[in-house]
């Protein structure tokens, strides 16, 4: 079953932004009313124990709606309390688990963040079963390698050999090639693109090889702010650049991008 069957006056959906953080503190109010004259949809994106707990509190379950999970190494101090995202992820506006996944970018240890992290996505990608609801991925993989796309892979296909279709996920700000979107594909996860793509031409050709029923729109916001705004402050106003940019690179009518992205991701979100 599914828990919103209508969404009022929706025309575009961020599925990843971070409107609860402390970047929109001066005007938050201001922002979520411009996103509902916009008829802009959104899923708030936590990242920890407290960014997950204002998700919710910011969600209507018409306009907006949230993710709740730990972020692989924005706060790896903190640890995963299993009970409380168990918790937490049963409240009516959640759609989604995570921010959740594997970040080897930047590890100061890698071969103890391994250890570190992927326990801790294993909890999430459990949580996400049993609460029949995506994943929220977040893969960053170290320069010039897919190793993190590579190791969701394999956590992804041992999960869905004990819960079968229970099993599914969005990957956010996708950075994949053509070799990993294809294993991805086949597991039946979507893709969801950031204003990054205004900027560089880096993914055009994954995103004109996905089937377009398996793509999302996303801003990231406060980050990834598009052309000719890049280092500002970014907010889910800027998914329609992203859906102009995604209709630009694959050669398609804006409008079918904008309807196809937006039926998609309520499908997805089951919103």
């Amino acid at each position: 079953s599914r828990l919103y069957a209508i969404v009022i006056s929706m025309k575009y959906f961020d599925a990843h932004c971070h409107i609860q953080f402390d970047a929109y503190d001066v005007d938050r109010e201001a922002l979520l009313a411009s996103m509902k004259e916009a008829e802009v949809g959104g899923l708030i994106v936590g990242t920890d124990r407290e960014s997950s707990k204002r998700a919710v509190e910011l969600s209507d379950g018409e306009y907006f709606f949230a993710s709740v999970g730990l972020h692989p190494n924005d706060k790896p101090q903190e640890g995963y309390d299993s009970e409380y995202y168990a918790s937490l992820g049963k409240e009516p506006p959640v759609v989604s688990i995570g921010e959740c996944g594997l970040d080897y970018y930047r590890p100061d240890h890698p071969d103890s963040e391994k250890e570190r992290q992927i326990p801790v996505f294993k909890e999430q990608i459990e949580l996400a079963a049993r609460l029949d609801k995506p994943l929220m991925i977040h893969s960053r993989p170290r320069k010039g390698s897919m190793d993190a796309y590579e190791d969701v892979i394999l956590l992804l296909k041992e999960a869905k050999a004990r819960h079968g279709n229970k099993v599914r996920g969005n990957m956010h700000f996708y950075v994949g090639d053509l070799e990993v979107t294809k294993k991805l594909l086949d597991l039946g996860c979507t893709f969801s693109f950031t204003a990054v793509l205004t900027f560089t031409n880096d993914y055009d050709e994954v995103v004109r090889f996905l089937p377009l029923s398996h793509i999302l729109t996303e801003t990231d916001a406060p980050y990834v702010a598009p052309a000719p705004n890049r280092g500002k402050r970014n907010d889910p106003l800027a998914v329609q650049e992203v859906v102009k940019a995604i209709a630009r690179i694959r050669g398609e009518e804006e409008e079918v991008v904008r309807e196809e992205t937006l039926k998609n991701a309520k499908r997805v979100f089951g919103i």
